[in-house]
């Protein structure tokens, strides 16, 4: 049975994704494709366990360097229970948030040493990268103004202010920028469906 496609999107606070995530799910079950929706961190009983740690609480609850290792721990789980046997089974997995949050979150603008967060990601996802990373660009404020308007319990990301979502928004374009091959940099700006149609572009190439 051939592997399955695993697609992820990534972007700061605000940007839209979740909401893209779903119209994407829909799109490839009308097409005819199993499909797994998950999202990081969360994913499988002890990763969603570990994002009740990380995303609540104050902003400083956690140094950048400890909620890295808890991501990486909720991303191990999630990656055993869930995301490789449905990649073995032949489904697609599309999944809100993955590795690249790490590296802009705790790395880019948490100050965690980039070589850290790498040397993690080669221990604990090794060659299960995503075969297309599609990341939401949108300016911070706007994203963050956004993000605020309809926060429930989980706001300790959206409560470390505008430099941190600044800093954010730079890593993940630079994330996009160095890795040509999977990433797909979307501009989030705009209606739902245009940004709907600029994700499904960008999903395309990967159909059967």
């Amino acid at each position: 049975m051939a592997r399955g496609r695993f697609i992820t999107f990534e972007g700061g606070e605000g940007t839209g994704k979740s909401t893209q995530v779903g119209r994407l799910v829909d799109r490839l079950k009308a097409a005819g494709i199993d499909v797994v929706r998950t999202r990081e961190p969360g994913g499988s009983p002890g990763g969603e366990a570990i994002r009740a740690l990380v995303v609540s609480g104050t902003s400083d609850r956690w140094s950048a360097r400890t909620e890295l290792l808890l991501m990486f721990a909720a991303r191990s789980d999630h990656l055993e229970r869930t995301i490789r046997p449905a990649l073995a089974a032949g489904q697609w997995v599309v999944c809100d948030r993955f590795a690249d949050s790490s590296r802009a979150y705790q790395g880019a603008a948490g100050g965690a040493a980039a070589d850290f967060v790498e040397a993690l990601d080669r221990h604990v996802v090794g060659e299960d990268q995503p075969d297309l990373t599609l990341v939401f660009d949108l300016p911070a404020d706007i994203g963050l103004a956004r993000a605020l308007s309809r926060a429930g319990g989980e706001t300790r990301f959206e409560s470390k202010g505008l430099a941190f979502h600044d800093a954010l928004r730079a890593g993940f374009r630079a994330i996009a920028e160095g890795h040509p091959d999977r990433c797909r940099l979307i501009d989030a700006a705009g209606p739902i469906e245009a940004v709907e149609a600029r994700v499904w572009v960008a999903v395309e190439a990967l159909l059967p």
